[in-house]
């Protein structure tokens, strides 16, 4: 137990940098520039996270939404409980911030296929020297083994920065829980320690992984509109939507602890 206090000590010392938080979205857009600068003088050699096939790709990015929503579920739920004095029907108007997400994350995904398939022409080799003119869409084109052209929006970026930031929103409160009046026992304390620890390691990934694709993969201007997109989703959300009475609403605050979370949403 001892142990997995000092970790989440770290973590919280780590986040409590109000620079760092304040600018977390800027250093992502800072980290795609720079990485992609890097990429295009070749400036780093070939090494394991440039294989698409290394195994934080393969079992944590491409099932990056599916690893940060199956562990915000049960941190959300338990830390909303206890901060909101064990009101049932705040947590879920929180969890359901875990649907809005979704519902952002499969618009997006579905929406830079559709571009790609928009702009894009199927070829036989990647010299793109013969047009196949049969095939509508990157799907169609890649099964019969031939290639794909077309503009590449780069899902990882997005999903990697939407993540992350989705990620620090929530688990913000974790201190908070330390001065409540009503402490959780100390076996829930363990429990939400484990998802916060657990959350940050995510967080450590998917800022590597967003780092290594800004410098192995993508043109630049694929990999800055994904970052944008990413970006712009938590913006219009945490900043502007969830700010609003019908909504949401923001993880609960230690300034906000006094008043109750509906007149709180009322007060917007």
């Amino acid at each position: 137990m001892a142990d997995l206090e000092r970790c989440v000590s770290l973590c919280e010392k780590l986040w409590s940098n109000k620079v760092v938080r304040k600018n977390i979205q800027w250093i992502f857009l800072a980290i795609t520039v720079t990485g992609s600068l890097l990429k295009e003088m070749q400036l780093l050699p070939d090494w394991y996270f440039n294989n698409k096939r290394n195994v934080l790709n393969v079992y944590f990015v491409k099932l990056a939404w599916g690893w940060t929503l199956w562990l915000l579920l049960p941190f959300i739920s338990i830390s909303n409980f206890y901060i909101s004095k064990k009101d049932p029907m705040f947590v879920l108007q929180r969890l359901s911030s875990l649907l809005v997400g979704t519902v952002v994350w499969y618009t997006c995904t579905h929406l830079f296929v559709f571009i790609e398939d928009l702009t894009g022409a199927c070829y036989e080799s990647k010299s793109m020297d013969v047009i196949k003119m049969d095939y509508s869409s990157k799907l169609e084109c890649k099964k019969s083994g031939l290639f794909w052209h077309g503009y590449d929006i780069s899902g990882h970026s997005f999903l990697l920065a939407y993540s992350t930031l989705i990620i620090l929103e929530e688990t913000a409160l974790m201190s908070d829980l330390k001065n409540i009046s009503q402490r959780p026992p100390e076996s829930v304390r363990a429990i939400v320690s484990v998802f916060y620890v657990a959350l940050n390691v995510l967080v450590v990934i998917w800022i590597w992984m967003f780092f290594c694709t800004s410098v192995y993969f993508h043109d630049f201007t694929h990999k800055i509109c994904g970052t944008a997109f990413g970006i712009l989703a938590w913006y219009v959300t945490y900043q502007i939507w969830y700010q609003k009475p019908f909504s949401p609403g923001l993880p609960p605050t230690r300034q906000e602890r006094k008043v109750m979370p509906n007149q709180r949403q009322n007060s917007d």
